[in-house]
């Protein structure tokens, strides 16, 4: 029997949360990824097609393990012949340049579902190790309106059409690739995780100093049988060169729900500076785009959306933890 490489999600959550312990830093937090919207050019420098030759390598990775049990995938399982160099400089770009990708160009309109999940888990294994979305066991998640707010206030906002406010996913890495877009909204926002805190400290560092300590987060009814429905984690840490951020608004939010108390005032202003003109970077994702983000560094937000009637907007998602 072949063994699973998936992380658990606790797993990759430990992953993730196990960042360098330090800060708040001396002064404003430098280097590539603490960009603002302006600094980035235009969308012909911040994104890319994908070439014939790169979607060809993934076709014939793709066709090298169909019929393989997928989940005693590995990276070395799935190489792309001949684009080692493109990869490479992905994987540079995430991890020490901007912290983002767009890739557009995928053909998802030649593939059924199953086929572009396979797509997805291909492209995840170029950057580390695939790991579950959800308790429910889903290692390439169906990012739609499933109808859940209906049923659940509190529901995992990736299950509905409301507006979801920037956070940071518990992964290295998130990918999402467009299958449909939403007849109206549903679009992407990203922001600097740095770009955002230097801001903060400038204008109010009583604020600032509070995100390196711990806060309380709401679990939305994931938790472990009898544990507690709320968890705590520390937004940011600082190693001495980098910011590692973990912040995710509307659950540091909807823990009050719990009887806990909310930093109102740290959270509006954090909000609200992600959300500036001329700090991040709004766009839409139309079917074949793919978007990555490196958690530690970029936080992402969407705008409420809706669907047309038997064309329901679905992304495709993926986490992958690096170097685990």
């Amino acid at each position: 029997m072949s063994q699973s490489r998936l992380m658990t999600i606790a797993e990759q959550s430990a992953h993730f949360l196990n960042r360098p312990q330090g800060g708040p830093p001396p002064g404003p937090v430098t280097g590539a990824a603490a960009w603002c919207a302006p600094d980035l050019g235009g969308a012909e420098d911040w994104s890319e097609r994908l070439s014939p030759e790169l979607v060809a390598a993934v076709d014939a990775a793709m066709a090298r393990v169909r019929g393989r049990d997928l989940d005693a995938l590995g990276p070395a399982d799935v190489g792309l012949e001949g684009q080692a160099a493109t990869v490479a400089r992905w994987r540079e770009t995430l991890a020490s340049g901007r912290g983002f990708l767009v890739l557009r160009g995928a053909p998802v309109e030649r593939w059924d579902l199953a086929e572009q999940k396979l797509f997805m888990r291909v492209l995840g294994l170029q950057f580390g190790r695939l790991g579950f979305n959800n308790p429910q066991g889903d290692v390439i998640g169906e990012v739609r309106d499933t109808g859940a707010a209906s049923r659940d206030p509190h529901a995992r906002l990736y299950a509905t059409s409301g507006e979801f406010r920037f956070h940071c996913d518990a992964a290295d890495l998130v990918g999402l690739l467009c299958v449909r877009p939403a007849m109206t909204g549903g679009d992407s926002r990203i922001a600097s995780s740095s770009t955002v805190y230097n801001e903060l400290r400038r204008r109010r560092p009583d604020l600032a100093a509070k995100l390196f300590r711990p806060m309380p987060f709401d679990l939305r009814n994931e938790q472990a049988a009898d544990a507690a429905p709320f968890a705590e984690m520390t937004p940011c840490t600082f190693d001495g060169d980098r910011l590692y951020t973990f912040y995710i608004s509307d659950y540091f939010r909807s823990v009050e729900r719990h009887g806990v108390a909310v930093d109102r005032d740290l959270l509006d202003t954090y909000d609200a500076l992600a959300e500036e003109p001329g700090v991040g970077l709004k766009f839409r994702l139309e079917a074949g785009d793919i978007q990555i983000l490196n958690n530690h560094a970029l936080l992402h937000a969407r705008t409420a959306f809706e669907d047309a009637p038997g064309h329901e907007r679905l992304l495709l998602r993926f986490l992958v933890s690096v170097g685990a």
